[in-house]
């Protein structure tokens, strides 16, 4: 596993122990509610931190019944992280608007960076689709980072006439109505939303005789249609998203880039026979493009977005085979399948005292396919030459009723394993 990658293992893990989506209260099959507390100390180790230990202070439900806030610090022998997230909090006398604020301030030791630098490549520039495995540059240095979107729900389809749903669910699966997947009409089924997200952040990497300090700061607008049945764990609808993301090159941006992406997830259920809680053929596509992108004679780009944004693939999200940010390019393209199966199997329910505190109620086995490319250009021949590809297996729990992953996945280049909390696409 790569480094850059796998500091996300804990730090994801842990980052929200409770998914409260798209405004949801949820209950038991008895129609009762109850608030959540976190708070304990933990220790693990990987390659970007070392031995490490930290704390996290969890709650759902004590501020505001749908809203989850948590606050996690580490430190370790090869850096540390401050972390603070805040989801679904209702904005006082606007009843249709939420927040989602994210605040992280952290140092990395020794982390790799898929950026122009090193010295072995001097013609070939790093993260494009052509580009060596070899071609980044490994450093020190602190990245931070603070995002607030605000979600407005429109008054159509299952948000017209209900803000703040409840949702039942047994054993963690929907029993209750589906808020979408009913209809192709986004005026009768699923929600929609306008999103509006400021954001800020600062990379520094010093290190393999590179020294370099990445600030970008704008706004992100998008469009979301969420006509998926239960969005934390869907077993049909779907998801559409447009979204614009602008650095407008004020203040301390290091230059100024416009992106463009568009997403759109499936999901068909399935049946093989009674030994199966659930089964779900989960399909995804994604394009993204930067038209302010320039190549300057002098192999100089700008008006680019940075690497870890814009037209990326790699790491926990997209093309788990590969390193995070692996691909860079002013565009990208990327399919996905997933054969999501849920077995009526459940060692864990015979394990009372584990499950008093981890609270298992289902595993998931998931194979998967991912392929897709980056490009200097959005041309749809281009994009489908020579593509990326990866394969792999997944293993997913129910666990206190979020969603954790752990996708192990083969290419080309690399083995990977990717740690993290929800399920990908729409993320």
């Amino acid at each position: 596993m790569k480094k850059g990658t796998i500091c996300w293992l804990i730090f994801l893990l842990l980052l929200i122990w409770h998914s409260a989506f798209a405004q949801d209260i949820r209950v038991g099959p008895d129609g009762k509610f109850s608030e959540r507390t976190l708070n304990l100390p933990y220790a693990f180790y990987n390659e970007n931190f070392g031995f490490a230990g930290g704390w996290v202070y969890g709650n759902v439900g004590g501020f505001q019944k749908q809203a989850t806030l948590l606050t996690t610090a580490m430190v370790g022998t090869k850096g540390g992280m401050g972390f603070l997230v805040g989801k679904d909090i209702q904005v006082p006398r606007v009843d249709r608007l939420f927040m989602d604020p994210v605040v992280s301030v952290g140092y990395f030791s020794d982390s790799e960076h898929y950026i122009e630098g090193n010295s072995d490549y001097p013609n070939e520039r790093a993260g494009s689709n052509d580009s060596d495995k070899d071609n980044n540059v490994e450093g020190d240095g602190w990245d931070n980072f603070f995002r607030l979107k605000f979600k407005y729900l429109l008054p159509m389809g299952a948000g017209r006439d209900e803000i703040i749903s409840t949702i039942t669910l047994k054993k963690g699966l929907l029993i209750s109505e589906p808020r979408g997947g009913t209809s192709f009409n986004p005026f009768k089924s699923g929600r929609t939303f306008l999103e509006m997200r400021p954001f800020w952040r600062s990379q520094e990497i010093e290190g393999d005789g590179v020294k370099n300090t990445t600030k970008t700061n704008g706004l992100d607008f998008s469009l979301f249609w969420d006509n998926r049945d239960f969005d934390t764990n869907p077993s049909k609808g779907f998801g559409v998203r447009a979204k614009a993301s602008r650095d407008f090159g004020w203040f301390d941006s290091s230059d100024s880039w416009t992106n463009l992406e568009g997403e759109l997830d499936v999901y068909i259920p399935f049946k093989l026979g009674n030994w199966l809680r659930q089964g779900t053929l989960a399909l995804d596509f994604w394009t993204s493009n930067s038209p302010t992108w320039s190549n300057k004679s002098n192999n100089k780009v700008t008006n680019r977005p940075p690497s870890y944004a814009g037209s990326t693939l790699g790491g926990i999200w997209r093309m788990r085979g590969f390193p995070a940010n692996r691909f860079n390019d002013k565009a990208a393209i990327y399919y996905a399948a997933e054969l999501r199966m849920i077995p009526r199997w459940n060692p864990f329910e015979h394990w009372d005292r584990i499950q008093k505190y981890v609270g298992i109620q289902w595993l998931q086995f998931v194979p998967f396919i991912e392929v897709g490319r980056v490009a200097p250009d959005w041309d749809l021949d281009r994009l489908h030459s020579d593509m990326k590809w990866n394969v792999g297996l997944g293993i997913r729990a129910w666990v206190q009723g979020i969603v954790i992953r752990i996708d192990s996945a083969y290419s080309n280049e690399d083995f990977g394993v990717q740690m993290m909390i929800a399920q990908p696409f729409q993320f």
